[in-house]
């Protein structure tokens, strides 16, 4: 990979980090709760929030790249 690849991939995971940090700081209470209603979901349903946030997160970078 090229230096200019590496540093934007490892940019992307630290800011994903950050972001998903957020809500369990702010509000590990809301937190729990949306943790728990997750454990309760079918591995299907786990499935589909998985595919919809990936399609999401692309189509976001297609857009901000073009």
């Amino acid at each position: 990979m090229s230096g200019g690849l590496s540093e934007a991939l490892l940019a992307a995971l630290s800011l994903m980090l950050v972001v998903e940090g957020l809500l369990p700081f702010l509000s590990p209470t809301i937190w729990r709760q949306l943790f728990a209603r997750m454990l309760a979901m079918s591995d299907g349903q786990i499935r589909f929030v998985g595919l919809t946030s990936m399609v999401i997160g692309l189509l976001s970078l297609v857009l901000i790249w073009r």
